[in-house]
């Protein structure tokens, strides 16, 4: 029964530590997006040179690719959550 309880408070306390991660994950994707909607406004409204174009790109496509990656990240985390799997992840 003990060993129920236990396994019980840890599904909780994991289950807690997933959603604020979910929540953290989905604020830092919304800010990375206002980030990329910048850098779209300022390479569409400014004569800019050749090399700062570039840089811009540079700069969406490293934001393309983070978001991707926090998008895949918040997903995993919400399918262990939505089949009632969350798990905290140790750092030794």
């Amino acid at each position: 029964m003990r060993q129920n309880q236990a396994e019980s408070r840890r599904q909780s306390v994991a289950k807690r530590s997933m959603t604020r991660e979910a929540k953290q994950l989905a604020g830092l994707i919304a800010g990375l997006r206002e980030s990329l909607e910048g850098i779209h406004k300022e390479r569409a409204s400014a004569k800019l040179s050749s090399a700062q174009m570039g840089m811009l790109d540079e700069r969406r496509n490293n934001l393309l690719l983070t978001i991707a990656a926090l998008d895949d990240r918040l997903s995993a985390v919400q399918g262990l959550i939505d089949l009632g799997r969350p798990h905290v992840i140790r750092i030794h």
